[in-house]
C-alpha cells in the first residue's frame, strides 16, 4: 500500500511580546530566553507608553478595578515591545509566559517567565497576545510601520516555494555536488546568499570626474 505524504505547508505565526517597565534592565537575558526557546525576533523597539496609549492598548480591560493602576503602571517608565515569529507563536509564547498572577505562577508555574520575573497580578513582567487576531491588532499599535503581511499555506505555499525557493535551492544543491567542500554546510549557505535571486543589483557607472577625484 503507497504511502501518502502529507501536503508541505508554511506554519509561522506572530505574536506580540512586551517587556513591562520593571523589569528591562532584564531585557538582554530574557532576549537569549527567547531566542534559545525557537523564537525569531522579528521586529524590536524600545519605547514609553503615555497613559493615553495604555489605555487603548488595554482597552479590554477598560472599566475593571485595576484599570488606573495598569494605565500608571504600564506607562512609568520605557517598555521594550517585541514582534516573535514561529510555529504556534501565540500559543508556545502564552505557555512560556504563564498564569498571569506572579504569586500564582510561583506556585503552579515556577520556571515560567512570570514567576521569575513578576512579581503579583499587575507587576507580571510581560506581556503576550491572548489570540491570533489580538496580536494582529497588538502589533499594528506597537508597530504601526509594518505592513503585515498573510502567511502563504496550502496551495499558495506550494506555489511560492516551486517558484522562488526551488529553483534556487536546486542549482545549489547541484553546484555543491560538483564541488564537493570539505564544509558543505557553510558553502551551501555563502552560495545562497551569493545567488540569492532577490538580492537587490546595483549599477554605478564610473564617471570621468569621479575617477579623477
Amino acid at each position: 500500500m503507497q504511502m501518502l505524504m502529507p501536503e508541505p505547508q508554511i506554519f509561522v505565526e506572530k505574536t506580540l511580546a512586551l517587556i513591562k517597565p520593571d523589569v528591562v534592565a532584564k531585557e538582554e537575558e530574557i532576549e537569549d530566553l527567547i531566542l534559545r526557546t525557537g523564537f525569531m525576533i522579528v521586529q524590536k523597539r524600545k519605547l514609553q507608553l503615555s497613559p493615553e496609549q495604555c489605555s487603548i492598548f488595554y482597552a479590554d480591560q477598560y472599566g475593571k478595578m485595576f484599570f488606573p493602576n495598569l494605565a500608571a503602571y504600564m506607562s512609568s517608565g520605557p517598555s521594550v515591545a517585541m514582534v516573535l515569529a514561529r510555529h504556534r507563536a501565540v500559543s508556545f509564547w502564552k505557555e512560556l509566559l504563564g498564569p498571569s498572577n506572579s504569586i500564582k505562577a510561583r506556585m503552579t508555574h515556577p520556571h515560567s517567565l512570570r514567576a521569575v520575573y513578576g512579581t503579583d497580578d499587575l507587576r507580571n513582567g510581560l506581556h503576550g497576545s491572548v489570540s491570533i487576531s489580538s496580536a494582529e491588532r497588538e502589533i499594528r499599535f506597537m508597530f504601526p510601520e509594518v505592513i503585515s503581511e498573510p502567511i502563504p499555506a496550502g496551495q499558495r505555499a506550494r506555489d511560492y516555494l516551486n517558484l522562488h525557493v526551488n529553483p534556487t535551492l536546486l542549482a545549489g544543491l547541484t553546484a555543491l555536488c560538483k564541488e564537493k567542500p570539505a564544509d558543505p554546510m557553510t558553502w551551501l549557505a555563502d552560495w545562497l546568499i551569493e545567488h540569492n535571486p532577490n538580492k537587490p543589483r546595483l549599477q554605478h557607472h564610473v564617471t570621468e570626474e569621479e575617477h579623477q577625484e
